[in-house]
Formats: structure tokens, sequence, C-alpha cells
């Protein structure tokens, strides 16, 4: 059974006709149907739509078939720390999860047009608009953060936007050299550079050119699961 086969399965397990589903998700008239009986694939925009609509469907379950149908999971809200409380918070989003693998991806994700396709998504009442998050590596960020943390972010596409101070996601390519972590950003005294700044005491700051950042998200919020087995 496949991904459009279980949301099938969901949509008759709550009394909802193809027609009135292809409306709702902003289908156009007889796709479902049509999609469903050639046995296509779902795209990733068309999905995010999909579990918009019923957040209560488990994406897990409707991409692999793990797990059960309907999304029973909720999150601490005493593991959460968000930064930029002014933010505006919305009530629930569902807010993809990400794996990291390549350069190549990160450039894709933390841009205007991404199509990667998330591993997970996360649901977690009154945060900022968030555009996607990941699982953090290092030790830079210590105490706050730490390997294996989830940040949530969102993309900045003008790095005239930067607002310094804040805690940022980046990408930077320096003649060849490439990095990825997360820092405080700051103003340089070295005009057109940027001061990269860790928590941890024992990381000194490092300074780049701003155009070497091809890749630059603002953190939200972060989360730890303290897992007890």
């Amino acid at each position: 059974m496949g991904t459009l086969e279980r949301i099938k399965q969901f949509i008759d397990s709550k009394g909802i006709t193809n027609q009135k589903f292809e409306k709702e998700v902003g289908f156009s008239n007889g796709a479902f149907s049509s999609q469903l009986k050639n046995n296509r694939t779902i795209g990733v925009d068309k999905l995010e739509n999909i579990l918009k609509k019923y957040p209560e469907l488990n994406p897990i379950w409707a991409l692999t078939g793990n797990g059960d149908m309907l999304n029973m999971e909720s999150l601490s809200e005493d593991n959460i720390v968000t930064y930029g409380e002014k933010d505006k918070k919305r009530e629930i989003q569902n807010i993809p999860l990400y794996s990291i693998t390549a350069s190549a991806s990160i450039l894709e994700l933390f841009s205007d047009h991404n199509r990667t396709i998330p591993i997970d998504y996360i649901r977690i009442p009154n945060l900022p608009k968030c555009d996607g998050a990941i699982y953090i590596t290092g030790d830079s960020m210590y105490p706050l953060l730490k390997s294996g943390d989830m940040v949530f972010y969102k993309n900045i596409l003008n790095k005239d936007n930067i607002i310094w101070g804040e805690m940022y996601v980046l990408y930077i390519d320096n003649d060849g050299d490439e990095y990825f972590f997360t820092k405080y950003l700051q103003k340089s005294e070295r005009p057109g550079y940027v001061k990269c700044v860790s928590q941890n005491q024992h990381h000194q700051p490092v300074e780049f050119p701003i155009g070497s950042i091809k890749a630059l998200a603002i953190v939200k919020a972060s989360l730890r699961v303290n897992s007890q087995i």
C-alpha cells in the first residue's frame, strides 16, 4: 500500500468522499481519484496541504505505513525554548523536519525553492512562523544547545535583513573551505565581514566575508528531548 492508498484509507475512515477531499485540500476536480487509479505518487506541496487540513493524520504513517493512522503524539512545552518573543505566534504548525546529508541539500533547504522531502513533521503550539527544523551537531553553542538538539528556523534570503546579536544557522563557503554551524552573528569592525560567536567559551569568535554566507536562517526555537529508557 502506497501513500495515496493510505490517504484514501484515512478519508474513508472519516466518511469523506473523494470529491469533498479534493475540494478541501486544493486538488483539481478528479485529480486525486485519477492519481489513485493510476498508482501515481504525491508531491510534497500536496502532502503539506493535506496535513494542514487534517493535522490529526500521522505523516509518518501516511508516508511509510509505520505507526498509527492518527497522530496522538504531543511534545512537552517544558523542553521548548523560543527566541525572539516579540514574533507573532501561531497556534499549530506542521513544521517539516529535515536531515542534512550534503552541502547541496543545505543550499536547497535554505532557499526559496526548497523541494527537500522532510523525514517527519513536528507539531508544537504557539511557535513563531518557522520554515523547518533540523538536528544540530557539535558543541559550539553548549550549554544552551547540545549535539542532537532540534532547532526550528526561518529562512533569511536577504543578508541585509540580519538582526545582529541573534542566533542563526548558516552555511559558509570561503574560498573552498565549507562550514555549517549555529552561531550568534555580530557586526565586525572589518567592513564587509561578519563575526560568528559561539555560546561555548572554549570556541573563539571567527570572522568571514558576508559574501561567503551561502545559506542563512534565523533560529526561532530549540527543543531538547531528554529520553529515559
